[in-house]
C-alpha cells in the first residue's frame, strides 16, 4: 500500500522524524522522541519490541512509519540500518558514542566547532539577507515589540531583549514566571510586532499562541529550529539547524540569527535615531558618575 504521508526518498531517517514532529499525535510524538534519543538502536528491534520499549502500541509504530514516508516498519528499519552502516551525520548510534574511546580534547573541540560551522552554513544558506533587513526596519517602526519564548526559547527571547532594549524602547518578554500568555496576547495591537522563539521542544501552546497573534493583524516573526517546516503565514520565518550526531543539540546557528537581528537593528537605530541614543548615553553616564561617587 502506498504511504499516505509521502516524504522525499532521499531524506535521512532522523530528518524525516524531525520534519513531521510538530504534527504528530501524542502517542506518535512519544515514539518519535524515543527514536531521536536512541536512534542507533532502531535497527536492532522489531516493531513489537520497539513498541514495548517506547511505551506505545504496535499499531502506533506502524502508523508512525507510514506517516514519515515508509511503506512498512521493515522498510524504515532497513533505512535506519543502511544509514548506521554508512555512518551518516544524521545517524550516530548512541551506544557507540558512549562506548567509544574519547578523542583528544583538541580533536573534540575541532569536531564541535566543525558541527557549529556546518549548522551555521546550512542556516544562512536558507536566509535572505533582505528578510533580516526588513525585520530590523519593522522592529524599529512597531508600536510595541513582544518577544515570546518557553523553556530554552525564553532564554533566547531574554537575550534579544537585552541586546535590543536600548534601540527598541517598548519591548516585552512574555510570559514571565507565573504569568499566563493569554493575558498579554489580549493586549496585542495591529501595529505591534511579535517575535516568537519556537525552538524544540515546542509546547502545543506556541502554535495556538501564534494563531492568536495572526488573528490580531500584528506582524509576526518566528525563529525556529529545522524541525519546524517553513510557514508562509508568518511575515518572517528563520530556521536554524541545531542537529548534531550526538546530544546535546548545538544552538550556535540560533545565536547567530539573533546576533544578526540585533546587529542590523542597532545599526539602523544609530543611523535613524542618533539624538535618542546620544541622550541615553548621557543619562547613563551621569547615573554611573553618581553611583561611583556614592561607593567611593
Amino acid at each position: 500500500m502506498k504511504s499516505q504521508f509521502p516524504t522525499p526518498a532521499h531524506q535521512p531517517f532522523l530528518s524525516r522524524i524531525r520534519v513531521h514532529l510538530p504534527e504528530l499525535q501524542r502517542a506518535e510524538h512519544k515514539l518519535a522522541t524515543f527514536l531521536l534519543d536512541f536512534a542507533g538502536d532502531v535497527a536492532s528491534y522489531d516493531a513489537q519490541e520497539l513498541a514495548q520499549l517506547s511505551g506505545v502500541s504496535k499499531a502506533t509504530v506502524s502508523r508512525f512509519v507510514r506517516r514519515i514516508g515508509f511503506e512498512s516498519f521493515e522498510a524504515a528499519r532497513r533505512a535506519a540500518r543502511s544509514e548506521r552502516q554508512a555512518g551518516t551525520r544524521h545517524f550516530t548510534p548512541l551506544g557507540s558514542a558512549i562506548g567509544a574511546t574519547e578523542p583528544p580534547m583538541q580533536t573534540l573541540t575541532a569536531l564541535n566547532l566543525g558541527e557549529e560551522w556546518e549548522n551555521i552554513a546550512w542556516t544562512f544558506e536558507r536566509i535572505d539577507p533582505d528578510s533580516l533587513d526588513s525585520l530590523a526596519t519593522a522592529l524599529l517602526k512597531a508600536r510595541r515589540v513582544w518577544l515570546i519564548g518557553h523553556q530554552i526559547s525564553h532564554s533566547y527571547a531574554s537575550m534579544l531583549y537585552w541586546q535590543l532594549s536600548r534601540v527598541v524602547p517598548d519591548m516585552r518578554v512574555i510570559p514571565q514566571a507565573g504569568e499566563q500568555l493569554g493575558d498579554h496576547l489580549a493586549l496585542l495591537h495591529a501595529d505591534d510586532l511579535v517575535l516568537c522563539l519556537a525552538l524544540s521542544p515546542r509546547p502545543s501552546v506556541i502554535e495556538a499562541a501564534l494563531q492568536e497573534v495572526l488573528m490580531t493583524g500584528a506582524s509576526c516573526a518566528v525563529i525556529s529550529d529545522e524541525s519546524m517546516p517553513d510557514d508562509p503565514r508568518f511575515a518572517w520565518h528563520f530556521r536554524g539547524r541545531i542537529e548534531t550526531p550526538t546530544p546535546p543539540s548545538n544552538y550556535a546557528a540560533i545565536s547567530a540569527i539573533c546576533h544578526q537581528i540585533a546587529s542590523m537593528t542597532s545599526r539602523k537605530a544609530i543611523a535613524e535615531r542618533p539624538e535618542h541614543l546620544r541622550r541615553t548615553e548621557e543619562i547613563n553616564a551621569r547615573l554611573r558618575r553618581t553611583e561611583n561617587a556614592t561607593t567611593d
